[in-house]
Parts: C-alpha cells; structure tokens; sequence
C-alpha cells in the first residue's frame, strides 16, 4: 500500500541523516569550536583568504548554516567587515557540497549496513560509557554522526526504491521544473539542511523516481532555501547581520536565477562537454557548479556589493534607540542620547531579571516601552542586552574621542559606569538562574522556600528602584542609600538562615552549595543594580557617597 511503509521509511532516513548532521556539527563544534572561530577571524585578511577559510571551516563542520551563524556573529561584534563576511559566505556555499560528493561516491555503491551499523554501534557505546565532556565522548559522538549520515541515506534510498515499485515516473515527466524547484525550496527551509535535500535528490535519481534535470530542480530549490535560517536568525538582530542576510540571499537569489535561465546549455555542458555519465556525481557536479559561478560573478563586485549592504537597514532599524540618531561629534546631544540609551538600557536589565523569575505584571507592564526587545522569549534577552552594552560602549569611546570639557568627561564616565554596573547585574541573573530552576523544581520545603522569599525579593528590589528614577532627588538619594544597607543586611541574614537550615539537617552538604551560590548571585546582582541606579542618577558627589559605604558583598 502506498505510504504506509516506504513514506515512513524516507522519513525516518531524513531525520536519521539530519541527526547525524547535527551531532557531527556539535562535536567538532566543542573539540574545536574555538579554533574554528579563531581560523576564520585569521582569514579575514584579504577576500581570498575569507573565502578559502569559509570553504574549509564548512566542509569540516558539514554545515554552512553554522558557518554563517558564526560569521553573524563576528559582523555582529564588528571583528569582519562586510566584504570579508560575504566572501566568507561564499566559501561556505562552496564548501557545503563535499557532503554530496561524500553521499554520491560512497553512498550507493556499496551496502551501507554492512560499515554503517558496526560504526554505529561501537560509536554509540562509547558515547554512553564516556564521561560527560570528555574528548572520547565528543569524538564518539563525530563518529555516531557520521555513520548516521548513511544510515539514514540507507533508509531513504531503501524507501525511495520501493515508492517507484508503486509509483510510476512517467506521471511527473509533465511537471513544470518550477514545481521541483518550489519543493527543494519548502524542504530545505523547514528542514534547513541542504545537505540532506541533496541526499533526497540522489535517492530520487538512483531510483529512478525523478530525471537528472527533475532532480537539478531540487537542487537549485535548496540553494534558495538554506538562506532562510540566515534570515531567521538576524531577523531580530543588529542592522549589520540583516544586512549580512540580505547580502546571502541576493547572491543565492541571482545565481539560481541565471542558472534556470541557462539549465539546458549547463547540464549539456556536464554530461556531454565535461563528460560526466554518471547521473549521481553529475548532480553533486552541478551544485558545485552553481556554487563556483556565484563566486565567478560575485567575488570580483564584493567592495561595491559591501558598499551596497551598508547603506541598507538605516534609520529606524537600529537596535539602539536614541545614540545613533546623534553624532558623539556634539557633546550636548551626544551625552543626552547616552544618558537617554543608559536609562532604556535599566528598564530592559530590570525587565529581563523579572522575566527569568516569571513575573509578568505589575513593573514589567511599566517597563514596555514598545520596542521589540520587550517581545523577546527570555532567552533571546540577555544576548540583546549584552549587544546593547557593546554599542553604548562603542558611542562611549567617540564620545571621549571627541573634543569636549571636564564636565562631559566627567558624565559620560558615570553613564558607562552605570551601564557597566547594569551589565554584571544582568550577568550575574543569567547565572543564577540554572540554580533557581533547580531551587524552584525541588520538592525539599526548605529549597522551594528559599526560591520563592528571593523571587518576591527580587520583585520588591526592582520595583523600589524604579520607583526612585521616578521620584524627587532628594527622595532618590535616601531612598538608594536605605535600599543599599536592607541589601546587604539582607545577605548577611540569608548565610545565618542558611547555616542554621544545614546544622538542622533540612539540607544537606550539596544543597548547602547550590543555595550558598544562588544567594550569592542574586545579591551581587542587587549591588550591581544599586551601584548601576547611583551613577545613572546621581551626580559625583553623591556617587562618591555610595562608593565609600561599608558593607561590600564577598
């Protein structure tokens, strides 16, 4: 019966091949994950050292999508400039097709069972008897992978062979090309694997279920759709990885738009010119093809294309909100766009600490000043923050560069510090929470307790302080200064409490541990928040004040 087992069969093969992807991506992402990252920002010298090193680095990760999640990343931070990062991407593209090349020459020529399952197996017990972190563990896990890559082609071979027992070819031989090319596209934008729609492709065309152009329609479908985890990815990040995005799309876009146009001439060009019969390594061939000719066009025109990106996603696209509408070339304006940017930058600290404690009303309501950081899941929060703290940094810099008095030195210091003291609250939230977590799942009363006194805490912490920037200046400095010592005796309480709960036997050494790291987190959070609030409001004097109180959480 058609699709009871065979459908399965290749779906299971997918999702085996994807498994094995991911797992090779992961262990050699942990073995060598910094090396990977170093080799690339070494590459950046020239375009042709960017796009040979993009070429390598993929081939070895078996994935062009974490390639280009690294290299968003560098754009990110400002290490690469546009061209190198395009010339990067370009590589990448390349690089991505040694999968196929590895799928058509091994894959269906031999019985993969017979290498495949023996790998599989003696990987898949070392990966359970290793230690955690180990390197046996990774390198077993780069081992399981890769004999998942044929397992999994095994199953979707296996499956696409007894399909064509049912189906017969002849009923696609009328299909617009464009039908394939619209299917590769869907595939791989949901399954986000070119790699494994190139191993349908192949298991289609060994099979017989599709024609060799059929199956380059497939192929050129997957060229467009792995630009849209790029997409998905920047979508909500700095201008400069839209850009990076929206640079990768239009190579890929053009590209397979010429190469539709050209398809005939290009796989004449392949069968009969180039002499490749062998239909399997004649499509790996024509996706390496397509991937050479984008390098062909594209890499001569890289600074203009560059130029191009740079002038995309400008106003009202920033992730900042007041600092780039403002040149630190003007002291005056500079220094109220940084004090503007530092205090949106304290609602979004305080706005992520509630969220990873699950408040949702009161404050956080307050808090929502439209912007999009507000709609992120809590995960994505504490990466903007860290983003926003290095473009404030950055204005910071200019702003000192620039020529302006004392007094503004004097300010725009205070505003780092502010913002500075703001990052280590956020910082130091974002490594409690692991603890928390544990705290708040644990069916000890005394845990459970514990979590739930410093989660009201930390709401009323939060609370008073924005209260405070809202308040007389007067009633700000009392206020902060009782607000500061409720802290620190607050903590000195906490260890007493704790300690009596451990000589009482209500935990024991272990928990001890994790509640002693939990309270000491959360209260160096609440100082870096204080200290954060002080220099955002005060004026020297006053910080000076707060920077000489005893009482200083050890």
């Amino acid at each position: 019966m058609f699709g009871s087992v065979d459908i399965w069969k290749m779906l299971a093969g997918v999702v085996i091949f994807l498994l094995g992807t991911t797992w090779m991506e992961e262990s050699l992402t942990r073995l060598a994950g910094r090396s990977f990252k170093l080799f690339l920002k070494k590459q950046t010298a020239n375009p042709f050292k960017a796009m040979g090193g993009g070429a390598l680095v993929t081939a070895l990760l078996q994935s062009s999508s974490v390639t280009g999640l690294m290299v968003l990343a560098f754009a990110g931070a400002g290490i690469i400039r546009m061209q190198q990062a395009m010339a990067i991407m370009l590589g990448a593209n390349l690089g991505t097709t040694v999968t196929g090349w590895m799928v058509a020459t091994g894959g269906f020529a031999m019985n993969l069972e017979v290498f495949a399952l023996p790998l599989a197996g003696t990987a898949g017990l070392l990966f359970l008897l290793a230690t955690p972190d180990s390197k046996w563990k990774k390198s077993a896990q780069f081992v399981l992978g890769f004999s998942f890559l044929f397992i999994g082609l095994a199953y979707i071979r296996t499956g696409m062979e007894g399909w064509v027992t049912q189906l017969d070819p002849a009923r696609f031989a009328q299909a617009p090309l464009i039908l394939f090319f619209l299917a590769g596209f869907v595939i791989t934008a949901l399954i986000q694997s070119s790699s494994a729609t190139m191993a349908i492709s192949l298991s289609a065309l060994y099979a017989g279920a599709l024609t060799f152009q059929d199956a380059a329609g497939l192929v050129l479908g997957s060229e467009l759709g792995t630009t849209m985890k790029l997409f998905l990815a920047a979508l909500q990040g700095a201008a400069v990885k839209r850009r990076l995005a929206l640079g990768n799309f239009l190579i890929n876009t053009v590209t397979v738009g010429l190469v539709l146009a050209l398809l005939g001439p290009l796989i004449h060009l392949i069968r009969e010119n180039a002499g490749v019969k062998n239909e399997l390594f004649a499509l790996v061939f024509f996706q390496s093809l397509i991937n050479v000719l984008s390098i062909v066009i594209f890499f001569p025109f890289l600074g203009r294309l560059g130029k191009f990106l740079e002038k995309r996603f400008l106003s009202g696209e920033e992730d900042t909100l007041f600092i780039h509408k403002v040149s630190p070339e003007i002291p005056d304006g500079a220094l109220d766009a940084m004090e503007q940017e530092s205090r949106s930058f304290f609602h979004k600290v305080l706005a992520y600490a509630m969220d990873c404690f699950d408040k949702e009303d009161g404050i956080r309501k307050q808090l929502n000043e439209g912007d999009s950081f507000f709609r992120k899941p809590v995960a994505e929060k504490y990466g903007h923050i860290k983003m926003l703290h290095g473009e404030i940094h950055a204005y910071y810099i200019r702003i000192s560069k620039a020529n302006g008095g004392k007094n503004e030195k004097e300010k725009a210091d205070r505003l780092m510090s502010a913002v500075r003291n703001l990052m280590y609250a956020a910082k130091n939230i974002k490594d409690a929470v692991p603890d928390m977590e544990q705290l708040k799942n644990s069916s000890n009363d005394v845990k459970f307790g514990f979590y739930e006194k410093t989660r009201g805490e930390l709401e009323k912490i939060c609370q008073v302080l924005h209260q405070l920037e809202e308040s007389e200046p007067d009633a700000r400095f009392s206020g902060l200064t009782h607000l500061y010592q409720q802290v620190t005796n607050g903590y000195t309480q906490s260890l007493k409490e704790l300690y009596l709960d451990t000589t009482s036997g209500y935990v024991d050494e272990t928990e001890i541990t994790t509640l002693l790291n939990y309270n000491r987190e959360l209260y160096s959070a609440y100082k870096s928040l204080i200290f954060g609030v002080k220099d955002l409001l005060f004026d020297r004097e006053q910080s000076r004040y707060f920077d000489e109180l005893p009482g200083f959480i050890r």
